[in-house]
């Protein structure tokens, strides 16, 4: 598997992606994350013109998607019932699609991520999405608390710190 940055050829892909990752969710005990439509096609049009939108690619096939950067996320800014690990700068991940029945992408996805961010990863989830909490843990990540995504929505948040010498 390869990583490579989305190209606005490949939006189409992207969003059957992501409706598959809705009907998922919707499946498995999670109707209200993503509801019918987010991501929104303008954010993800955003997301390939900003070239903070990633593919996960094996021999020409599109594996997985996902929103990354090395960035402030301003929805982390106050975290409730806990605390992140540290105030350091981080990389931040969201919009995370496989299609169903593909193991191990979302895995090697994060990997990736935290390699990319210097060793510190953010992200959250939606209380319901229990696939993705478990793929965190898998992955070394920390339950830190709660925060409030921009809608007011409340989220978990996680943070992978890798310590470097």
């Amino acid at each position: 598997m390869e990583i490579r940055r989305t190209e606005p050829a490949d939006l189409e892909q992207v969003l059957a992606l992501y409706e598959e990752a809705r009907q998922f969710m919707r499946d498995h005990g999670n109707p209200d994350q993503w509801g019918n439509s987010h991501p929104p096609v303008e954010q993800v049009k955003e997301d390939i013109q900003a070239g903070k939108s990633y593919l996960c690619v094996e021999d020409g096939e599109v594996l997985g998607v996902f929103y990354f950067a090395n960035e402030v996320e301003p929805d982390y800014a106050e975290i409730y019932e806990g605390a992140w690990l540290d105030d350091a700068p981080y990389g931040v991940m969201h919009r995370v699609a496989c299609p169903t029945g593909q193991k191990g992408v979302a895995s090697f996805c994060v990997t990736w991520c935290v390699e990319q961010s210097g060793g510190n990863l953010r992200i959250d989830t939606h209380r319901d999405n229990l696939p993705m909490q478990g793929m965190l843990r898998k992955n070394g990540f920390v339950r830190c608390g709660l925060i409030h995504i921009r809608n007011g929505e409340e989220r978990i948040a996680y943070q992978k710190k890798i310590q470097t010498k």
